[in-house]
């Protein structure tokens, strides 16, 4: 003889109108999951403890548990267990974890200057290009080495992680701008002089 689940006026059938079927917690697992296995003198037990819980939670009539008690002592199967109580809390609610006390760090005192990495230094090779390129417009000559010395301060500053990317850059504008302006002058010449 197997029975229904309990409907919401606590009989077995066919659940209310809007109602919902009752969530089956994790207790009962081992119930839901073989529900023809036969069950032990331990599961009724189990059950009817259940069940007294709920009456005294207030989630059962006296009726309805006299009932459902009445049903366990007779339950012959898992399946006839579960039907009971499905509807009932069994075993406490999990409880979230406290959130971990947070304390203040220690005082930390200041790594000592000594100890500390160098600042990166600027590249001297930037530094040497800008000075070029700022010469060019005085001395159109340093127009070469500053474009040289730009290109090798770049490549060196990506290598070590040197600071000094914006002087070497401003070195090689200034040396090619020189070096542009230069041949724009000596094409205006030549050309000139053919004329």
């Amino acid at each position: 003889m197997s029975y229904q689940p309990w409907g919401r006026h606590g009989l077995p059938g066919q659940a209310g109108p809007g109602s919902h079927p009752p969530q089956v917690p994790q207790v009962s697992h081992q119930m839901s999951q073989m529900p023809m296995m036969r069950a032990s003198h331990a599961d009724r037990e189990r059950t009817i403890d259940v069940l007294k819980a709920g009456f005294v939670e207030g989630r059962l009539g006296k009726a309805e548990y006299e009932q459902r008690l009445t049903r366990a002592q007779q339950a012959q199967t898992y399946g006839e267990l579960h039907a009971l109580i499905a509807d009932l809390p069994q075993g406490p609610m999990a409880v979230p974890a406290p959130a971990p006390q947070q304390y203040p760090q220690p005082y930390q005192p200041a790594v000592p200057r000594t100890f500390l990495p160098p600042p990166p230094q600027t590249n001297t090779s930037a530094t040497a290009a800008m000075i070029c390129g700022v010469l060019t417009p005085f001395y159109g000559i340093t127009a070469i080495p500053a474009v040289i010395l730009g290109h090798k301060a770049r490549a060196e500053i990506r290598r070590t992680g040197e600071k000094g990317d914006g002087l070497a850059m401003a070195g090689l504008v200034l040396g090619w701008l020189a070096i542009g302006f230069g041949v724009l002058i000596a094409l205006v010449v030549i050309l000139a002089a053919q004329g």
